[in-house]
């Protein structure tokens, strides 16, 4: 018996089938059976190809989806179900996700609800809003009184959760509908319990409406008696209420009048339509309030007034009202940022109409964060072989209190800012400067970087939108053709950057200068640095710093982090590092932190430091792996969802096939790693090294020198410093020898 049925229903529209069953059969998984329901003479030809994979259902034309569904689970032989539609699409290795974490689940968790992402006829990949609230949920099990406020605002789709196959025999009637969205809802109100997985393991594909037959008035009023029925079965549910937090037909009543506006509010409809579906919502909203309900407050609460009085007339005068109104703040602004452009243009052309400077160079690191990166370890090393060069960084206000003390710099906007960027020789950064940025013939621009190329870059993200995120490519390749040099920490980073930036800079292949420090710091430096951290002596230190996915709203821990300390034990902490992109957002380990096994080193830098305080790197696909490579310490990858970052990320390498030591796709795998010798065995041994010699090419602790003497000093290649053969260069001490 597999664990899961992916039940594939439905016709082939717009040949969205063929893709689907494509990737499923591209990542087979023996715990998992496909069974598809294959609706009429396209979606069977279709299928056919696929039957020695797949066990194919012939469906006659024209069987609606609630028929094919039910034909589909009724062949089923896995525990779990899982509906996907034929016009939607699953994650490659997202199968096997939802299969081992089922797997997992008590016999009392009747739905697993799973992140998805959302593609329309113009773009693919976009993120959910659902992924803080399944973080929120956690990997407990948990009745839907407990969680009714995150539960039923997922989003309702039967493609996005996973149902226990007794419990959809023991409901097939009541979730054997046309209307999936009253099908997903009423998973929840009739499940025992209800368990989460925060990653994405469902593409969920909007056709053009305009290629859909149109939508008649009696399916707009549809909407309200789905909420009407729904509201039903939650109040006759034999649950008590919950000691804290909303009941679910209190959560289910404020979706219903929220649903109801947005739809009555960005819907086109024939006015006579429109007043309607307002009147039966209206009389909806107030038949079926709960007691003692508070409605939300400020405007919110003026529209749901309006709409329970049916108040039609008043409530199109306060909705054109509200668009005046935003319209004329938003040209006032408008109007204010042009002013204050225009002057700011005018003085930075000005500007660029003086000398340029030879002495004066402008530094910044990660979107003017602060004293960072390459760039900070060049400025170390310009301070000490051109002193006669003075360095100004480019900081953010919110930054500025955090830059060490006497550090030169300017805030964005300033007119000194708009100054030493016009006259400065050297401008340097490890991402771009603004577009507006004038490349000035004497001046030069060098980009660092600020990692090895793993996921795709610059005009290779080009094929994949969610990475792209409306990213203008013209634009890109404007800034890029400013760069004089490019430094690369290894030959196939050059290679990348010359795919990815197609331009005429220079690759200065010397190492990456940030990487110095490993074969720099000393015994002592490592020492201090874990005691900094509060790194008890002799105890074991693993950094997990895993790495942005585009397809996620916001950063959450992909491990049962309190459990996974439990099963290392009490002589090993883990440093919790999240990605940048995430700084300044309200962190999800706040409840673990100063237990003394789990530190939250997110806002720490430099994160150098933190890889000279670690005995080993637990990371999934982020850059810190080819840095942290240099040191020669043992390195764990976390791959649960590879097949998902690669295929929407895009990446330039296999990295499961070409890792820097032992590969985990699951929290079990990792915690046997990290328990036994596996680790630092022989075989992460023997891939470590293979992957420091591809990926540390150059780093040898003299890159940052090498960077200055080449660029600000104008030496020429042969009187540089060579780099190092990698047999020959000694890495900093481990922190057991730094003991």
């Amino acid at each position: 018996m597999p664990e899961l049925s992916v039940i594939v229903h439905g016709p082939n529209t717009q040949d969205r089938l063929t893709g689907l069953l494509a990737s499923l059969a591209e990542h087979p998984h023996p715990e998992v059976e496909v069974i598809v329901a294959a609706v009429g003479a396209w979606a069977q030809e279709t299928a056919r190809a696929y039957a020695s994979e797949m066990l194919v259902l012939p469906l006659p034309d024209g069987t609606g989806d609630a028929a094919a569904r039910s034909a589909g689970a009724a062949r089923a032989s896995g525990r779990w179900l899982h509906f996907v539609h034929a016009k939607d699409g699953v994650p490659a290795g997202a199968p096997r996700t939802i299969a081992e974490r089922a797997a997992e689940l008590p016999d009392e968790v009747d739905v697993l609800l799973f992140d998805h992402v959302r593609s329309t006829w113009e773009t693919s990949g976009l993120p959910s809003e659902d992924g803080p609230r399944l973080a929120r949920a956690g990997r407990a099990a948990h009745p839907l009184d407990g969680i009714a406020r995150t539960a039923l605002r997922i989003t309702p789709l039967l493609g996005n959760r996973a149902l226990r196959t007794p419990f959809w025999q023991a409901h097939e009637q009541q979730l054997t509908t046309p209307d999936e969205p009253y099908a997903a809802y009423a998973a929840l109100l009739l499940a025992d319990h209800i368990a989460a997985l925060n990653q994405v393991a469902h593409e969920h594909r909007e056709l053009r409406p305009e290629s859909l037959p149109p939508v008649t008035p009696d399916e707009r009023y549809a909407l309200i008696d789905r909420y009407e029925t729904l509201l039903a079965l939650a109040r006759n549910r034999p649950a008590s209420r919950p000691t804290t937090g909303p009941a679910p037909d209190a959560v289910l009543y404020d979706v219903m009048v929220q649903d109801c506006l947005r739809t009555f509010a960005r819907t086109a409809m024939p006015d006579a339509v429109a007043r309607e579906f307002f009147r039966r919502a209206g009389e909806a909203a107030v038949r079926h309030r709960p007691p003692g309900h508070r409605p939300p407050s400020g405007p919110e609460a003026i529209r749901r007034a309006l709409l329970e009085e049916n108040a039609y007339a008043r409530y199109r005068a306060f909705q054109s009202a509200n668009r005046a109104r935003r319209a004329a703040k938003a040209a006032v602004r408008t109007r204010g940022r042009q002013v204050a452009a225009a002057l700011g243009d005018h003085h930075y052309r000005t500007s660029l109409s003086r000398p340029v400077n030879p002495n004066l160079a402008v530094f910044a690191a990660y979107w003017n964060r602060g004293v960072a990166c390459n760039p900070a370890a060049i400025a170390v090393k310009l301070t000490e072989l051109a002193p006669q060069i003075h360095p100004v960084w480019v900081v953010t206000p919110e930054n500025a209190p955090l830059l060490p003390p006497h550090t030169d710099h300017v805030l964005p906007g300033t007119r000194r800012y708009r100054e030493v960027l016009a006259t400065a020789k050297y401008l340097v950064n490890n991402v771009n400067y603004p577009n507006a940025v004038v490349k000035r013939p004497d001046a030069v621009h060098l980009q660092t970087h600020h990692g090895t190329p793993l996921k795709r870059m610059g005009v290779d993200q080009m094929e994949f939108p969610a990475a792209a995120k409306g990213l203008d490519f013209q634009a890109l390749l404007a800034r890029i053709d400013k760069w004089d040099y490019s430094v690369s920490a290894n030959s196939h980073s050059t290679r990348m950057w010359e795919r990815a930036y197609p331009s005429r800079f220079v690759s200065l292949d010397y190492g990456y200068p940030r990487n110095d420090v490993f074969y720099t710091a000393t015994a002592a430096d490592i020492r201090a640095v874990r005691d900094r951290l509060g790194i008890p002596p002799n105890h074991r230190a693993i950094l997990y710093a895993p790495t942005h996915r585009d397809y996620e709203a916001g950063w959450t821990p992909r491990l049962d982090l309190a459990t996974l300390a439990d099963q290392l034990g009490e002589d090993t902490v883990l440093l919790i590092r999240g990605h940048y992109f995430y700084d300044g957002r309200p962190s999800p380990l706040t409840a673990l932190r100063r237990t003394g096994r789990i530190i939250d080193v997110g806002a720490y830098d430099p994160v150098e430091d933190l890889c000279l305080a670690a005995d080993a790197l637990v990371t999934d696909y982020s850059s810190i792996m080819f840095d942290y490579a240099n040191l020669d310490r043992p390195i764990v990858v976390y791959a649960d969802d590879w097949e998902t970052y690669r295929s929407t990320r895009g990446v330039y390498f296999d990295l499961p096939a070409e890792p820097p030591g032992q590969v985990a796709r699951t929290q079990h795998e990792l915690a046997e790693i990290l328990t036994t010798e596996a680790w630092h065995d022989e075989g992460a041994t023997k891939a470590r090294a293979a992957f420091r010699r591809r990926f540390c090419e150059y780093d040898d602790g003299r890159a940052a020198e090498r960077v200055v003497r080449r660029v600000f000093l104008g030496e020429s290649e042969d009187a540089l410093p060579p780099v190092i053969p990698l047999e020959e260069r000694t890495p900093a001490p481990s922190p057991r020898e730094a003991v």
